[in-house]
């Protein structure tokens, strides 16, 4: 039964602060058209619940303290509202509205996350179906006039459309379709691959298929090799906390990360394409490539850079041989992998 007594806001920030996190999307409103703030326009909220808070108040201000981001998930879909089947007009007022309430009410908000519209998807039933046209760009003009710097997203799993910021995959990596229904095309925008921690987006106590946290790293890997954030999907329970073996993975991402930082924030893909052994990036500021060695590819790594001299490993800065030959820098490696995970070595 739903009852997020449990639930505490500056918990969540500093979880996330453990976590490496710099932003968090909170759901504003799913499908069945509840929604987790003090909305005005509706009587279906949270706050006519016997817990009567807005969470998503005591999560911006919590944010606020902590330095992190907020931004919405916010559902275009609504399987309660009565206007979304028998006024469409009025249902667009309705949602618009909610959007302008989220970028009037919790201060700055980094981005809006948008679910419900897929254009090139067959409804898997009646009450799916749309009225008419979302009016998606004066929804977006109205967003980017009450917050300049938000960014804009819709998990329409298309080519990104006007007025949109980034471009975002669903439970895959960018240029791919694993899943089945993601667009196979890279645009030109910042991207964001969505992944859940376990099989489901929201609370399942039934749900034991949690990823590892080696996995969860390595996908996070694959995302900064491509350019990519990762957004990582967590279903808090119905008392409103994080499953311990949530939190406890999330720690664990956050370790790693720590003493891995500055191959991941400020970091851009190249000067390679992906290798068989992994990702090269670099941070276009300090001028570092770094390679991030998922597969283990022996004693020695030839790589086509000509303009470094030394390498390190990262965690523990313990100097790898190198030579130039033929215009490559070739690495002298250790027999087995420092980092079962990623391995990652700092080119100078």
């Amino acid at each position: 039964r739903f009852n997020p007594i449990q639930f505490n806001a500056d918990e969540w920030a500093r979880l996330m602060v453990d976590t490496g996190q710099q932003y968090m999307v909170i759901t504003s409103k799913h499908h069945d058209g509840f929604c987790m703030f003090d909305s005005e326009l509706t009587d279906y909220k949270i706050n006519n619940t016997p817990f009567r808070r807005d969470p998503i108040a005591e999560l911006a201000e919590a944010f606020d303290r902590h330095g992190l981001k907020l931004g919405f998930y916010h559902s275009l879909l609504d399987w309660h509202h009565p206007d979304y089947r028998s006024d469409w007009s009025a249902y667009v007022t309705y949602y618009q509205g909610q959007v302008k309430e989220l970028c009037t009410r919790y201060g700055d908000i980094s981005m809006m996350w948008f679910d419900g519209f897929w254009p090139d998807h067959e409804p898997p039933a009646d009450y799916f179906v749309e009225g008419g046209p979302w009016d998606l760009a004066g929804t977006y003009d109205l967003i980017h006039e009450l917050q300049p710097d938000a960014l804009i997203g819709n998990n329409h799993h298309i080519s990104p459309l006007k007025g949109e910021d980034f471009q975002m995959y669903e439970q895959d990596l960018p240029g791919e379709n694993s899943a089945g229904f993601n667009t196979g095309s890279v645009g030109k925008l910042p991207l964001e691959s969505c992944l859940t921690i376990n099989k489901n987006w929201g609370y399942a106590p039934d749900d034991y298929e949690h990823k590892s946290t080696s996995d969860l790293i390595r996908f996070l890997i694959e995302c900064i090799g491509r350019d990519s954030n990762l957004l990582l999907n967590v279903g808090p329970t119905p008392m409103g906390n994080i499953q311990p073996e949530h939190s406890a993975r999330m720690r664990g991402i956050g370790t790693w990360v720590k003493a891995h930082a500055e191959s991941i924030y400020g970091t851009r893909s190249g000067p390679l394409p992906k290798q068989d052994w992994g990702y090269t990036v670099h941070n276009p500021e300090t001028g570092k490539y770094f390679l991030h060695i998922l597969s283990w590819p022996g004693d020695e790594l030839s790589l086509d850079i000509g303009n470094k001299s030394s390498a390190r490993l990262l965690a523990d800065g313990k100097e790898i041989p190198v030579r130039q030959e033929a215009g490559r820098l070739i690495l002298a490696l250790p027999d087995k992998a420092p980092d079962g995970v990623d391995t990652v070595v700092v080119l100078d």
